[in-house]
């Protein structure tokens, strides 16, 4: 079983991709709906809270974790990594991954594991644009994993004030494209006239949102989305670390809140039609 631990419900896009992914995998999913959200909270109640949330998922069977989360994972991830896990009960067999190191790697086509510039990568001067709420940006998380690996690369940051919320309020195309426009000008402006070769929508609302995206940027820009990229990075994780797929088909897939499931439940369906019910743990 593999866990997936998202603030709220944005990670439901990550989690979609993974069922699409991987039929014959377990999910359980656990979104904190009573401490959403977590932009407003200092680093340390989010290092706190998402480690609660690890916790949990530990304790229910889940070996591997992964932070479906922007801001829980470039606030939290590396301590919990790197501090925590080596020192805690969960220290053998268990492991935490997080959304940014896939989407850099696939930003600056390096590895994770190289913190280096290198040829030919050392090079690479792309129009890199993210686009994210108003904690991830501030987070720098982005520009410091890109520049390490790509210093010449020139990137832009753009704050997408309200639009994560808007989203989650279920609003239609109408209503989010001004936000989106807004968003994208601005970037743009940003760049002084120079086209990006790349966008990370580095929020896991934001994907829903990907065609008013294209739509306002360029033809030739590509967009980075992070559930396909974290498929993607799964996959390969897994073929190297077998140990974590699960034994048992078909797949089940539970979704846990700790916040009320009646309440979660149709707002969850703005991100996935066809999820299923939530429960209430606590």
């Amino acid at each position: 079983m593999i866990g997936v631990f998202d603030s709220g419900l944005g990670g439901l896009t990550v989690l979609r991709a993974l069922v699409e992914r991987f039929p014959k995998q377990g999910f359980t999913y656990l979104g904190d709906h009573a401490n959403v959200p977590y932009g407003n909270r200092e680093s340390d109640e989010v290092v706190a809270l998402t480690r609660t949330g690890v916790e949990y998922l530990f304790d229910r069977g889940c070996a591997l974790v992964i932070l479906g989360c922007n801001t829980a994972t470039a606030v939290a991830a590396r301590q919990l990594q790197q501090s925590w896990l080596p020192n805690s009960k969960w220290n053998n067999g268990h492991n935490i991954l997080g959304i940014v190191a896939p989407t850099v790697e696939a930003a600056t086509q390096t590895p994770w594991a190289v913190t280096a510039p290198q040829y030919p990568q050392k090079n690479n001067t792309d129009d890199i644009a993210v686009f994210g709420t108003t904690r991830t940006i501030q987070s720098g998380v982005y520009p410091e994993e890109i520049r390490k690996r790509c210093p010449k690369v020139r990137l832009t940051e753009q704050i997408c004030a309200g639009l994560a919320g808007a989203i989650e309020d279920g609003r239609d195309d109408a209503s989010l494209d001004p936000f989106v426009e807004d968003a994208v000008n601005k970037a743009l402006a940003k760049l002084n006239g120079n086209t990006p070769d790349q966008v990370i929508l580095g929020c896991t609302h934001f994907p829903l949102v990907e065609h008013l995206f294209r739509k306002h940027l360029p033809t030739e820009t590509r967009i980075l989305s992070q559930p396909k990229i974290v498929a993607d990075s799964l996959e390969d994780y897994l073929g190297r670390h077998s140990a974590y797929c699960s034994a048992d088909a078909p797949s089940t897939t539970v979704l846990l809140t700790t916040g009320s499931a009646a309440a979660i439940d149709q707002r969850a369906r703005v991100f996935w039609p066809e999820v299923p019910p939530f429960a209430s743990v606590g």
